[in-house]
């Protein structure tokens, strides 16, 4: 959803989140994830290098603070893409920020999608699953809710989303 997003609106930005998991096949560091040991990730918390970061899945995730200050001139939006834990911490951080739950359409269609990617092992899919309970139950904290049954009509709303808050700015 965030690249085709991003393909309709340049302007946007994706900040690069910080984890502990093992890169998979084709990631690259700096570039999909900033790939941290289980040290650095711990070091970089106690130094205030993120501004959320969570457990999930047994992983560390985060995003870094150098990831929101370090944008071009020309991004005018710069997307997160985190979990519940971060989002509340982000929430009770930065207010002003907007933030949106990506549904799955059914717990079901979540547990097919993430056997069908292949990147996981089946206790990394249970443990994810394990965790969706919470979050899906937790999507009444959002201001905006976009069900991904349809990845056009699932992009159309982020983009009429997004549109309302750039007012409608495209390059």
């Amino acid at each position: 959803m965030i690249r085709a997003l991003r393909a309709r609106r340049p302007q946007i930005g994706l900040s690069i989140s910080a984890t502990t998991r093992s890169p998979r096949a084709g990631e690259t560091d700096g570039v999909d994830y900033h790939f941290l040991s289980e040290e650095q990730f711990e070091q970089r918390v106690r130094d205030g290098d993120f501004v959320e970061y969570a457990d999930y899945a047994g992983q560390r995730y985060g995003t870094l603070r150098s990831e929101l200050e370090a944008s071009p001139a020309d991004v005018e939006l710069i997307v997160l893409e985190i979990e519940l834990q971060g989002a509340r911490q982000i929430r009770a951080s930065m207010p002003e920020a907007v933030q949106v739950f990506i549904a799955p359409p059914s717990f079901d269609s979540l547990r097919e999608r993430l056997i069908g990617r292949g990147t996981d092992s089946a206790e990394t899919i249970e443990q994810r699953l394990a965790v969706a309970h919470d979050e899906l139950a937790a999507q009444d904290e959002f201001s905006e809710v976009i069900v991904n049954d349809s990845l056009d009509a699932a992009v159309d709303a982020l983009d009429a989303l997004v549109e309302s808050q750039l007012g409608g700015a495209v390059d």
